[in-house]
């Protein structure tokens, strides 16, 4: 009786539940949902659910990606120490050994070529007090001017674009809430309603309101879907297409003479140009018919307040920062910028892609958005960090660039964080054959990505759920992550792991930091009087607050809600509009007789950059296993391409192999593939190595492309 009362007490006990609650928010895109963890455990098994926390963004919506985003957290495959590479096999090693192993390799490294011949590869899903100490690595633990970071492939074109026009560059000119209330909203190459779903309430509501939405896009999306107008532009087009818009916006007298005078310099110039550009021209250039062209300027001239939102689809591109620019005159023509519902919204992709490059992770950046050439900047921040101006390098050059120069044999060692170049790079054969290259490589992941596994030594980071600290979201809202969740195994955090490294190096007195908070208020003051002042920013505040739009210059201010309500941000207090060709700078392919149709990319709403995390969620993986082209069953027929079947993708670069998925919405010159899957599935592979010669985005979204069945494939 005593043993069937104690297996019946044990029995009881197994089953009883303990729940824990954990706050966080989404790893992915840029809107930043706010949200809980909750894990439920018995003796046996532990099981998880998230939940949406309110907040004035997403205002605790949730979707598929982030109710799920705990799976690849908790997945076993989670790297749980360093590992070291031994005859091509990772062996796990300790902490002091890996720590070492960098010291021995960077120093002679810089020993023998120079301190430029290593370099840093950062992240934009960071949070801004690591992509702060990133900057402050490279420049002052290894004294190198070669740092940039995966932001360069996603919102260069549109930072540069802004911080030319306006002077500055936040993303959003406005809040989010503002949206709804704006007569005519036009999307220029942004499918948000998969790759921000949680921000599409507020479109919607816009539509319930009355606005009128226009959207630019060579297929047809779940967004295009929404709007009044569908624009559906050849690839590559895009500022051809913003000649069209503003030739009819001028003609037809529909611009804000008041505004241009007072705020704007290069109309003229603009006007002249487009005054010579023929309409007719500009439909058969751009595939859009006349009068959609007309519809869509008269509309968004007419109305009283306008939003413009760009995104990948015009940015990824070698003319992306100057199709950007003449979007932006069109806001600029109307006065449809400063002031109550009429702004503009860069659709920011990664995670913390607005914060992670305005404190020191480009090339050709200082924290708070200062110029690294600028000798006041320079200054200012050699003083914060308490080095030698002279000390400081000078600017390095992009992303693609420095594996250029790793090809080239100039750089020989390099420190990456977060991030998979030989995924996310054009020409993607050609990054991983150059990274083979290096004498010395460091990668810091969770995962074993396909970068990593090129590594010569792997060390392992925490996750969104076990670091804590602070992201800027797509409005240029600075929000606090709260992050209590077990780290796994040794994983460290990534500020940790580069304080650690700079104090090997004999740099420890700059990164003696024990909290993401202490991390933070040596940032605040670094960004004291730049463009992106965090100054006033605290976690008290931000706890209390639930975020803040920066500039924020002291604590007691609100944060800045609305950007260009009294001037622009150049020094004269003017916009700047500058008149942009039909012919861009650099070249882009076109279709030809060896490859006939045009290949352009994107994002699926279950994945996220390169896969690596969400291709370790079964659920997010369950949904879209694998990669696939996009094609028009016309064209498929031309080609002799059946539905869901094998087909090898050629361009002069390379090929893969994905499946066929058939569309009536797709433009019948065009097929579209997902950039989420590697390996034999990697798009990227397909993709030129030509930069825009402004911001050095790649042309991720026009290539030059030949189909086939792949059974006839070698």
């Amino acid at each position: 009786m005593t043993e069937m009362l104690l297996r019946y007490f044990r029995k009881k006990q197994q089953q009883v539940e303990t729940e824990k609650v954990y706050d966080t928010q989404c790893p992915f895109c840029s809107m930043q949902c706010k949200m809980q963890l909750i894990e439920q455990s018995t003796v046996t098994r532990k099981t998880y659910k998230t939940v949406g926390k309110d907040n004035p963004t997403s205002e605790g919506r949730l979707c598929i990606k982030g109710l799920n985003a705990h799976q690849h957290a908790v997945h076993q495959d989670r790297i749980k120490q360093p590992l070291v590479k031994v005859n091509g096999e990772f062996v796990p090693i300790t902490w002091d050994e890996a720590i070492s192993l960098i010291k021995e390799k960077f120093t002679a490294i810089q020993t023998e070529y120079g301190k430029d011949a290593l370099s840093v590869y950062g992240s934009a899903t960071i949070t801004n007090e690591e992509a702060y100490l990133l900057g402050k690595f490279a420049r002052v633990a290894l004294g190198t001017k070669y740092i940039d970071y995966n932001g360069r492939l996603c919102m260069s074109a549109a930072a540069s674009a802004a911080a030319q026009t306006f002077g500055m560059d936040r993303g959003f000119t406005n809040t989010i809430q503002e949206i709804p209330h704006s007569r005519c909203l036009i999307l220029a190459g942004t499918n948000i309603a998969e790759c921000q779903p949680t921000i599409m309430p507020y479109f919607e509501q816009a539509k319930e309101n009355g606005s009128f939405i226009i959207a630019i896009d060579p297929r047809e999306t779940s967004t295009t879907k929404m709007a009044d107008l569908h624009l559906k532009v050849k690839p590559g087009t895009d500022a051809v297409l913003a000649n069209g818009l503003l030739k009819v916006i001028i003609e037809e007298n529909l611009v804000d003479e008041a505004f241009l005078a007072e705020k704007v310099k290069g109309f003229e110039e603009v006007k002249n140009y487009v005054s010579q550009l023929d309409l007719k021209e500009i439909a058969d250039l751009t595939g859009v018919p006349l009068e959609h062209i007309q519809k869509a300027a008269t509309v968004f001239g007419k109305e009283e307040s306008g939003m413009i939102f760009t995104a990948r689809g015009i940015e990824q591109q070698t003319d992306g920062s100057a199709a950007v620019r003449n979007f932006l005159n069109i806001l600029l023509v109307t006065g449809k910028i400063g002031k109550e519902f009429s702004g503009y919204g860069a659709v920011t992709g990664q995670g913390n892609g607005q914060g992670a490059r305005e404190h020191g992770q480009k090339a050709d950046q200082l924290p708070g958005y200062r110029s690294i050439e600028n000798d006041e900047h320079r200054h200012y921040i050699a003083d914060v960090w308490g080095i030698d101006e002279k000390d400081l390098p000078r600017k390095g050059v992009s992303a693609f660039e420095m594996i250029q120069k790793i090809d080239a044999g100039e750089i020989k060692g390099m420190f990456l964080m977060c991030s998979n170049p030989v995924v996310s790079n054009p020409s993607a054969e050609f990054v991983k054959q150059a990274l083979e290259k290096l004498d010395f490589f460091v990668a810091v992941d969770m995962f074993i990505s396909e970068s990593a596994r090129l590594a010569d030594l792997i060390l392992p980071a925490t996750s969104y759920l076990e670091t804590p600290g602070t992201m800027t979201n797509v409005e240029g809202r600075v929000t606090l992550r709260e992050a209590s969740f077990p780290v796994r195994g040794q994983a460290r955090h990534d500020w940790q792991i580069i304080c650690d490294i700079a104090k090997a190096l004999g740099k420890g007195e700059y990164f003696s930091f024990s909290t993401p908070e202490e991390v933070f208020n040596e940032l605040r003051v670094a960004t004291r009087g730049g463009i992106a002042d965090y100054s006033g920013i605290t976690y008290d505040r931000l706890r209390e607050e639930k975020g803040i739009l920066w500039p924020c210059p002291d604590e007691d201010h609100p944060g800045t809600k609305r950007l260009f309500e009294h001037e622009f941000a150049h020094t004269d207090g003017k916009a700047a509009m500058v008149v942009v060709p039909n012919t861009p700078v650099v070249k882009k392919e076109k279709p030809s007789e060896e490859f006939p149709l045009y290949l352009t990319t994107g994002r699926v709403m279950s994945h996220y950059l390169t896969g690596v995390q969400t291709r370790k969620s079964s659920t997010l993986a369950a949904r879209e296993f694998e990669s696939y082209m996009e094609i028009h069953p016309s064209t498929a027929e031309k080609f002799h391409i059946k539905d869901h079947t094998l087909v090898k993708i050629e361009s002069k670069r390379g090929s893969i192999v994905v499946r066929s998925k058939l569309s009536q919405t797709i433009r019948k010159d065009t097929v579209f593939v997902p950039f989420h899957w590697a390996d034999s599935q990697n798009v990227n592979r397909l993709v030129s190595q030509k930069l825009d010669p402004t911001c050095r985005m790649p042309g991720f979204k026009v290539s030059a492309v030949k189909i086939s069945p792949a059974v006839n494939a070698n």
